[in-house]
């Protein structure tokens, strides 16, 4: 996984129903405009609003569409574990190839107590996590040792940061530099070029929903240095 990766909106109707359309055209834009993944079911996506059936038919849209020219990575994103997991199994049989998981929110756990979220999720799927670090929504940080923590025990195969810490940020890519298959990525729209020179994968922007053409010209060029 690397590049740009947006998170896909989703198209809502004025009856709130998903717009599927809509949501069928947006998918198609993104890829036509040499995107390199797929993010449903985030922040963009507004995946902590939907409803189980309405998840469901965002992801099987998005997996539908893709049809495996890119990584399709799903949110399963909830207040407990076994909420997370149980989401984590519908997106498994949607067939996407990731999970992207923030801490639990509204209960604000330690970060032991994320770091046991994270292994029991883990050990409930074959997919690869990336861990979301999104304290502004959770109100939870994922502090930069837990993260190495999990990304050195193979819990997390990679890091959405969206925290707006570009210090911390930089200091997660340094301190998993070492871990060849670790991948990391801003969710800024504005450092993408900073953060893939420090040696991040790539960006998560939400603005890629609007120029997805433009996002991949920048990362190009910011790899060619």
């Amino acid at each position: 996984l690397h590049g740009i990766v947006p998170p896909v909106c989703t198209p809502l109707t004025e009856s709130q129903e998903i717009d599927l359309p809509s949501l069928e055209r947006l998918i198609t834009f993104l890829l036509d405009a040499g995107v390199h993944g797929l993010f449903l079911l985030g922040s963009t996506s507004e995946g902590a609003i939907l409803t189980a059936a309405q998840r469901s038919e965002v992801l099987d849209t998005g997996v539908r569409i893709s049809s495996g020219k890119v990584p399709v990575l799903a949110g399963v994103i909830d207040t407990s574990t076994d909420r997370v997991i149980e989401q984590a199994r519908a997106a498994e049989r949607a067939g996407v190839d990731g999970l992207v998981v923030t801490a639990p929110f509204y209960i604000q756990p330690s970060q032991d107590e994320i770091i046991a979220h994270f292994r029991t999720v883990r050990a409930a799927t074959d997919l690869p996590i990336l861990a979301y670090d999104i304290p502004s929504a959770v109100q939870t940080k994922l502090e930069r040792s837990t993260v190495v923590r999990l990304a050195e025990d193979g819990i997390i195969a990679g890091l959405k940061d969206s925290s707006g810490d570009e210090a911390n940020f930089r200091g997660v890519v340094m301190a998993t530099r070492q871990l060849p298959h670790f991948a990391v990525f801003t969710g800024s729209e504005l450092l993408v070029d900073a953060a893939v020179a420090i040696g991040a994968r790539g960006s998560v922007p939400g603005l890629g929903n609007v120029d997805p053409a433009g996002y991949v010209r920048l990362y190009d060029a910011a790899r060619r240095g």
